[in-house]
């Protein structure tokens, strides 16, 4: 007798690939992990200042590479910490620890999430990222006119760094509204 099986399985049978819940498109997919990934230049770039490398920053600016490694070294390591946490909570809205308490947590364990726990903080995030980031289009070149601001090489990596936070917002909002479409119509 032949186990296997050269018909293909009907579309309900497939093992997804991916670890999204159904119901999440390969685009919606794709955008929350380009959302996690938009805070990792700028959070490498601070990280680099934390260990005393020196990106181009002049004296009296806080950021030159004599002031690092020291005390402020924690804050801009703990800064890129957090904030690619907070990325990386984007993808609890397309994978099944975003609806489903895991199991682990005390007291909480396998409780669905209500959709609004989720839908009001990331609305609410990718307002403030998407404004924050429009601010930093129009506010980018007085700020670093700065004489005490990188230059030349420095200034294009810095920039290329910083660039992809642009997108974090408009990212997380379109994740955002696909979460709430998809947990509406399931209920």
């Amino acid at each position: 007798m032949n186990t296997l099986s050269t018909t293909p399985a009907a579309p309900t049978e497939r093992v997804r690939a991916t670890s999204t819940v159904p119901g999440v498109s390969r685009p919606v997919g794709w955008a929350a992990h380009a959302a996690a990934l938009t805070l990792l230049p700028s959070g490498l770039w601070r990280i680099a200042i934390a260990v005393g490398i020196d990106v181009g920053w002049g004296p009296g600016s806080g950021l030159e590479a004599e002031l690092f490694p020291g005390v402020w070294s924690f804050y801009l390591v703990g800064l890129s910490v957090f904030a690619e946490c907070l990325g990386l909570l984007t993808l609890g809205l397309v994978q099944r620890w975003g609806e489903v308490l895991p199991g682990w947590v005390p007291w909480l364990g396998n409780r669905r999430i209500p959709p609004l726990a989720a839908v009001v903080p990331a609305a609410l995030g990718a307002t403030a990222v998407t404004t924050l980031g429009v601010l930093g289009l129009f506010t980018w070149g007085s700020n670093m006119a700065d004489a005490n601001a990188p230059t030349g090489a420095d200034w294009w990596l810095m920039t290329l760094c910083y660039a992809p936070l642009v997108l974090w917002g408009p990212l997380l909002g379109v994740v955002t509204a696909a979460y709430w479409r998809r947990r509406r119509l399931l209920g």
